[in-house]
């Protein structure tokens, strides 16, 4: 009886395994998406034919384009290892984004369950018009530049871990381990979202010297033949290093009973392309070509995904022979060029640009052609240069091209301003000079961003709680009002009288810190018994703008010995009496031997204060509207970091201490006093000769101060002026073009 017992336990546990099998192999039926078999009774939705994607749908192969966007992990408030986005998001967000045109969401890394269960159960709602992701597979990158060689056996293990950990998320069939630490998410996965995975993505962009290294260390490494993907004669290592990890996410997914296209990151400067006209060797030292591996019994196929953007690396502006082709507009097009130079380069293999796109911001990081810059632009023409570029890959016969991105992120960093704030609080204010933080086409505004208008009415200022009125006693000005929020110091005036900016300019001076400038031309004659660190002149459109004391410079500090000229001693004395405009590097003094020809050190004016409407419900709309007046009211929002902030939340400034290691001290204060006047007919309003003589006491101003905010961030979520510039341009691609088009002449 036991023996029956025992044979009828073990029977059930093997029935329960086979059922749990085949449960399994089984799972993508019971999605509800179109899809067909191979002979081996693998499942297919997606493929790739010559240079072309296709997608089965309507019972046949159908051409596809990629018309996709990108998607971080955060929202502001957090880093991306605190991954705290709620399905509730991903569902609105997933609307907003299908409404938009796109097909295809992309993704870096595992993301936390809740957006494989949001995307499941949107798609499950549109099951004739569902929406796809392509999925990254997040490399060790830091582990990789730090070691410069790839087949560490340690970073080989982690990635290949971090490529099976990737497949079971995306099939939902695994629990992970958080890590926030790193960024990584965890928890459990339960939802099959495979049946809506367009493709993978494999790595991230290669480190060149990390690339190079590799392959002078294994220069013997044999070739990779692997079950489903192989290098070709004549790979390099770290090619072959490539063709393994490829192979490996095909290895992983079979096992689920699926096949999808492959593809491994990739940008500009490992392209397979030479580029002659490249000033920075390590720009174009090494190649890292997708035409070198190659699918076998992978029956979907491969394809190359490239990050181009029209500004980096610097031969987008100074090679000649990338600048051979015009655009519609008749003018010569190094980005248009480029496109078609990489396309041509992979004569046998569909390729999409899965980055494009510029930002929306005051900072600017890299200058390109055709004002197509990484930074200084509205919202409207962020959304211009996007839908051009958009315009351009897909004329160019690409087979998708995902725009960079969908939403704000505030922690990201910029090589140019890194070094002016405090690294781990960047994710709790809003720095429009950090250009990388305002890519995307879904804005995440300051708190105030939809209470307080930058329009000349003080009307909204009656319903902020937290302003706070200035007792300022100075001729010309009867009252003035400040707040603040994440973004911005805002103040509001009420003149004794219509202010003319052609005839007459209004002047802020602000105090953070002990030091700066007691005199200058700009005071007519005053002189102040505490000095300014930065000044504010609000006249017409071309000198309205904040400078900064040239002892408080933190740019000329900074990059003194670094490509800009030596500062004149002059200027590094504290009341030089002289104001500076406030600006941000865009390059390097590039010199041989690390450059192959030499060009100045480049930087431009970021302190430009536009006149205009910060109401996006008007025509006139300007993003980067910062002041403006009607009658006797003005109103001005001023960026933090121009007046010297490396964190407001916790009342954070740059100090005078002459930066250590590229990095400046900061120094708590306590506020801001801000100094007012008016200046008419080269005279301070209200101001004879013998009080000029007498100095404004600066120090007894009253202190603009804020409880800060420690990590309770609020925001407003909106999309961009640029969002709907490219739904229009997306709606009007309907698929691919499948042949080789050569865009301009």
């Amino acid at each position: 009886m036991r023996k029956w017992i025992k044979w009828l336990v073990r029977l059930g546990l093997v029935l329960v395994i086979i059922a749990g099998a085949f449960y399994y192999w089984l799972r993508p039926l019971l999605v509800r998406i179109e899809s067909t078999t191979l002979a081996s009774g693998i499942h297919v939705k997606f493929r790739t034919v010559g240079t072309n994607v296709e997608e089965y749908t309507n019972e046949a192969w159908q051409p596809y384009f990629a018309k996709g966007i990108n998607m971080g992990a955060t929202i502001p408030g957090h880093f991306p290892g605190e991954l705290v986005i709620s399905e509730d998001d991903y569902e609105r967000w997933f609307g907003m984004i299908q409404d938009m045109g796109v097909n295809v969401i992309r993704v870096y890394t595992i993301m936390m369950p809740e957006f494989y269960e949001a995307l499941s159960k949107y798609n499950m709602k549109h099951q004739k018009d569902p929406l796809f992701f392509l999925q990254g597979i997040w490399s060790p990158e830091e582990q990789l530049i730090e070691g410069q060689d790839a087949f560490d056996p340690k970073i080989k293990e982690k990635f290949e871990q971090e490529i099976k950990d990737a497949v079971a998320a995306v099939y939902g069939q695994t629990t992970l381990t958080p890590e926030p630490h790193s960024g990584k998410a965890g928890g459990a996965y339960k939802y099959n979202a495979g049946p809506y995975l367009m493709g993978w993505i494999v790595g991230t962009e290669w480190d060149p010297k990390m690339v190079k290294g590799t392959n002078d260390r294994h220069a013997d490494t044999p070739d990779y033949d692997g079950k489903y993907f192989r290098n070709k004669p004549g790979a390099n290592a770290f090619e072959k290093w490539l063709a393994l990890m490829v192979d490996t996410a095909a290895q992983t997914e079979i096992q689920y009973g699926w096949q999808h296209p492959m593809a491994f990151a990739n940008w500009v400067t490992t392209d397979p392309i030479a580029h002659p006209g490249e000033p920075l060797v390590e720009e174009d030292l090494v190649s890292v070509d997708p035409t070198h591996i190659e699918a076998v019994n992978w029956e979907v196929g491969y394809f190359a995904s490239y990050h181009v953007y029209p500004y980096y690396p610097d031969f987008f502006a100074f090679d000649k022979s990338f600048q051979e082709m015009t655009n519609s507009k008749g003018e010569p097009d190094s980005y248009l060029t480029y496109l078609n130079k990489l396309k041509a380069a992979h004569p046998n293999l569909p390729v999409m640009v899965t980055e494009y796109g510029v930002p929306a911001s005051v900072g600017v990081a890299h200058l390109g052609t055709l004002g197509r810059n990484q930074g200084g632009h509205s919202e409207q023409q962020q959304g211009e240069i996007d839908a051009d570029l958009l315009q351009q890959i897909h004329g160019s016969g690409y087979a998708g091209a995902i725009l960079f991105t969908w939403q704000d992120e505030w922690f990201k960093k910029t090589w140019n301003t890194q070094r002016y704030d405090e690294a781990d609080r960047r994710a709790y204010w809003y720095n429009t000079l950090t250009n990388e933080s305002f890519f995307g086409v879904l804005g995440m505004y300051p708190s105030k961003d939809n209470k307080l208008l930058i329009d000349g009415d003080a009307s909204d200022w009656n319903k902020v709680k937290d302003k706070k009125k200035l007792d300022v006693q100075a001729p010309g000005f009867e009252e003035i009002w400040a707040t603040q929020d994440e973004g911005y110091l805002y103040l509001q005036a009420k003149l004794s009288e219509p202010f003319d900016p052609s005839k007459e300019s209004i002047y802020f001076g602000a105090d953070t810190l002990p030091g700066g400038n007691r005199h200058g031309p700009e005071l007519h004659g005053m002189t102040l018994d505490e000095g300014l660190e930065t000044l504010i002149e609000l006249s017409d459109d071309k000198k309205s703008r904040l400078t900064i004391a040239s002892n408080y410079d933190i740019h000329a500090r900074l990059y003194e010995r670094s490509g800009l000229p030596e500062v004149d001693p002059k200027e590094k004395q504290d009341d030089s009496g002289i104001f500076k405009p406030w600006k941000l590097a865009v390059n390097y003094l590039l010199e041989y031997p690390d450059s192959r020809v030499n060009h100045p050190f480049g930087d431009v004016e970021v302190g430009l204060f536009a006149r205009g409407y910060s109401d996006p419900a008007r025509p006139d709309y300007n993003s980067k509207a910062m002041w403006q007046v009607q009658g006797q009211v003005l109103e001005m929002r001023i960026p933090w970091m121009l007046l010297g902030f490396s964190d407001p939340s916790s009342l954070s400034v740059i100090n005078y201490t002459a930066p250590t290691k590229n990095k400046f001290a900061m120094t708590h204060v306590k506020g801001v006093r801000f100094v007012p006047w008016i200046v008419k007919n080269e005279q301070v309003v209200g101001l004879d000769n013998s009080a000029a003589a007498q100095p404004v006491q600066v120090s007894e101003m009253p202190l603009y101060t804020w409880p800060g905010w420690e990590d309770k961030v609020k925001y407003v979520e909106r999309p961009k002026q640029s969002y709907n510039i490219m739904k229009e341009a997306l709606q009007k691609i309907n698929g691919p073009i499948t042949t080789n088009v050569q865009s301009g002449s």
